[in-house]
């Protein structure tokens, strides 16, 4: 089984980079369960590459909220960079560019 993601911390910062062009029910479980094995009590500000995402469903924005609720109350939103148009266009529909930065 390939990895869903990269993960690299720069001090407490944690950069996440998704492998799938489809972030959907199939692996979106996937990331969560890589995510877990690889969180840190003491994550700082997150940040999500999903430059090769061409897709997203519900299934994928909760992997990504997800990420969102590990982090303390009070926390640097969590950055979505390389965000594709299809991608920033469902995560706007569903007013998720006001949980995440998309950057």
């Amino acid at each position: 089984m390939s990895s869903a993601l990269t993960a690299t911390f720069q001090g407490s910062d944690l950069n996440l980079e998704v492998h799938s062009a489809r972030l959907d029910a199939a692996t979106a479980r996937e990331l969560r369960e890589e995510l877990a094995m690889i969180w840190q009590p003491d994550v700082g500000a997150v940040t999500v590459d999903l430059s090769r995402v061409e897709f997203i469903d519900s299934s994928g924005m909760g992997s990504l909220l997800s990420i969102h609720r590990r982090l303390p109350e009070k926390h640097a939103p969590v950055r979505l960079v390389n965000v594709r148009p299809a991608v920033q266009s469902v995560l706007e529909l569903v007013r998720l560019h006001r949980v995440f930065d998309l950057t």
